[in-house]
Formats: C-alpha cells, structure tokens, sequence
C-alpha cells in the first residue's frame, strides 16, 4: 500500500513523500478500469431497479412542450438572431480565463515576476478581444 504524506514546511510550501511501495502504471490503469466497470455496474443497476419499481403511463400531455407550465404558444425550435454568437464567445473567453487563472494563482508565488508578466499580457489580449466586440456593437443591447 502507497501512503502519501503532505507536509508545509516553515516557508509555506507544500512537501510530498511516498512511504511503502510504489504503483506501477500497469497497476494504476488496472485501478482505472476496475474503477470504470464499478461505475458502469452502478449505473446499469440503478437503472434496472428503476424500471422494475417504477410504473410508466402513458399520458397525452407528457410529450407535449411547455414553458412554465403552460403550453408554448411558439414552435419549440426558435432561432436565436446572429448577435447572441459573439455574445456567447464572449462569455466562453471569460470562462476560459478564469479557468487559467486559478492555476495561475497557484504557481504565482513560485514563478515570480515571470507570471506576473504572462498574466499581464493574457489579460491585454482577452482585453482586446473586449475592445473589438464592443467596437463591432456585440455587448450592445438591442
């Protein structure tokens, strides 16, 4: 058996050592599948137990679509207009630079003014970006 021990030292970082034999990787995919078929197995049993104990009617007003409980006055598939696109790239890049930014804020410490630098100039980018779409009327409301 592996135990893993974490330790801050008196600088505040975080040290890690292995006690017992090491894992090979043969035997950590074997865990990996062992773990996938556990969860297969789970799910498949789940939904067997659901279908045995559950009851299915057949009613009219389950296939129909509705918005809020009322029935929708509009077709179900309604075209968003053009603008919403850059809106929502708008919104991944936003998404895309936090999730950079969290790992960032981990290594900061360590890398100095290195990251400081790289995060300045991913900032001026995605600032550009805002820049351009404000520009081409994106963010505006219509």
């Amino acid at each position: 058996m592996v135990r893993i021990f974490l330790t801050i030292g008196s600088t505040g970082q975080v040290h890690h050592e292995q006690k017992g034999g090491s894992v090979s990787p043969l035997e950590q995919y074997g865990l990996l599948l062992l773990l996938v078929v556990g969860v297969m197995l789970l799910v498949a049993a789940l939904h067997l137990i659901a279908r045995a104990l559950g009851r299915t009617r057949a009613e009219p007003g389950k296939d129909v679509p509705f918005t809020g409980g009322t029935l929708s006055p509009q077709p179900v598939w309604v075209r968003y207009h053009v603008r919403y696109y850059g809106l929502a790239l708008l919104f991944l890049a936003f998404d895309m630079e936090m999730a950079f930014m969290y790992p960032w804020a981990v290594v900061y410490r360590e890398l100095g003014l290195t990251a400081l630098l790289d995060m300045g100039v991913f900032l001026a980018i995605l600032f550009l970006g805002i820049l351009y779409a404000w520009s081409q009327g994106a963010i505006r409301r219509q």
